[in-house]
C-alpha cells in the first residue's frame, strides 16, 4: 500500500471517492469555534461538513465524509434547552477496529449517546441510522438553521478528534429524517388580500 507524508493510503482515498459520491456533500472546512450562529452570513441548507485537518482529508485514521446537527424545518426553530441529533459518518481507515466512546460540544456539554460506537476497519458507519445515536440535550439557546456547533469526539484508539459541525435546517434531501424532539412548526403563510382593481373612467 503506497502511503507518502502528503497524501493517505490508496484504500483511504478510494474510500474517500467513495463516500464523496454516495453522500454529495460540499465540503465545509468550518472557520469557527464554539456555538455561534452565522444565520447572517451566506448559507446553504444543503452545506453538511467534512472533517479537514492542516488542508488534509480526515485526522490520522479517522475520516468523516459527512456531520451535521439536524435543527428544525425551515422557518421554525428548536426551543431553548431543547434537543438536537447529531449525524455522522465515520470511516475508520486503521488496520482495527475502534470505538467512539464519548461526544462533548463547545458551549453545551456532554452529548448523549445511546451507546459506544463500534468502528470496523474500513467500513462506513453512520451514527444516524436505524435512528440517532447522538443526541444534544439542554441546548443553551433556540437553533433555527445556520448555527454551527464544534464537537469534541473521544475515540478509544485515535483519541480527542475536534470539528465544526453546522446546523441544517430539515428540509431539500435532509426534509425525510425524522424531525428534531420539540421543534416548533414552522409558521403558516398569511395569504396577502389583492388590491381592488381600479375603476375604468
Amino acid at each position: 500500500m503506497r502511503k507518502t507524508k502528503e497524501n493517505p493510503p490508496v484504500t483511504s482515498r478510494r474510500w474517500i471517492v467513495v463516500a464523496a459520491a454516495f453522500l454529495a456533500a460540499p465540503v465545509l472546512a468550518g472557520c469557527g469555534a464554539g456555538f455561534d450562529a452565522t444565520t447572517n452570513k451566506p448559507y446553504a441548507p444543503n452545506e453538511a461538513g467534512v472533517l479537514i485537518d492542516n488542508a488534509r482529508y480526515g485526522k490520522g485514521d479517522i475520516h468523516i465524509p459527512q456531520a451535521f446537527v439536524l435543527g428544525p424545518d425551515s422557518g421554525a426553530q428548536l426551543p431553548w434547552r431543547g434537543s438536537a441529533p447529531v449525524y455522522l459518518n465515520i470511516l475508520n481507515t486503521a488496520g482495527a477496529p475502534d470505538t467512539l466512546q464519548a461526544v462533548t460540544a463547545t458551549g453545551i456539554g456532554p452529548a448523549k449517546l445511546t451507546a459506544p460506537i463500534q468502528l470496523p476497519s474500513n467500513q462506513l458507519v453512520n451514527t444516524g441510522k436505524p435512528t440517532p445515536q447522538i443526541m444534544l440535550e439542554a441546548i443553551p439557546k433556540s437553533l433555527r438553521g445556520g448555527e454551527s456547533v464544534k464537537l469534541e469526539l473521544q475515540f478509544a484508539n485515535a483519541g480527542t478528534v475536534s470539528l465544526d459541525v453546522p446546523v441544517i435546517t430539515r428540509s431539500r434531501e435532509f426534509a425525510d429524517y425524522p424531525a428534531a424532539p420539540g421543534a416548533t412548526p414552522a409558521p403558516t403563510p398569511t395569504p396577502t388580500p389583492s388590491a381592488p382593481a381600479e375603476e375604468s373612467h
